[in-house]
């Protein structure tokens, strides 16, 4: 598989930085406090473990962090820190060629209906595809 190409954004108003390096520019007061994780965090962050871990190697942690700093400006600065988690995951199972587009849209819509019939309410909205080598 040949070595995706990197495509990083610069901010806008920041002498040349990429949209991801956002040290020391003024985002305001940054919230210090202890929260839990929400489920769905939790269950990010045991995604990345297993799919990163060495029984699975699905891809490395670099991967990831290149995913996340070719994201747009408007895009970074959108999502917060485990959308940008999960948003990579699903782009790297797409690229490493895991996983297709169809399959994952095909688990996402059965997870949904098995929700609604369940009677839990979703959350509206969807999370736009990143271009993945060309697969998207």
């Amino acid at each position: 598989m040949p070595e995706p190409k990197r495509k990083t954004e610069l901010r806008q108003g920041a002498g040349g930085r990429a949209a991801h390096d956002v040290g020391g520019l003024d985002f305001g007061p940054i919230d210090r406090t202890e929260h839990d994780l929400a489920l769905w965090e939790k269950r990010v962050d045991a995604m990345l473990i297993l799919l990163t871990g060495p029984k699975k190697g699905a891809f490395k942690i670099d991967a990831m962090r290149r995913v996340i700093e070719d994201y747009g400006q408007q895009q970074y600065d959108s999502t917060t820190y485990y959308e940008k988690w999960i948003r990579a995951i699903r782009n790297l199972l797409v690229e490493q060629e895991i996983l297709t587009k169809e399959e994952i849209e095909a688990k996402i819509a059965a997870v949904e209906e098995a929700m609604r019939a369940s009677g839990r309410e979703l959350q509206g909205g969807s999370v736009p595809w990143d271009d993945v080598g060309g697969r998207m």
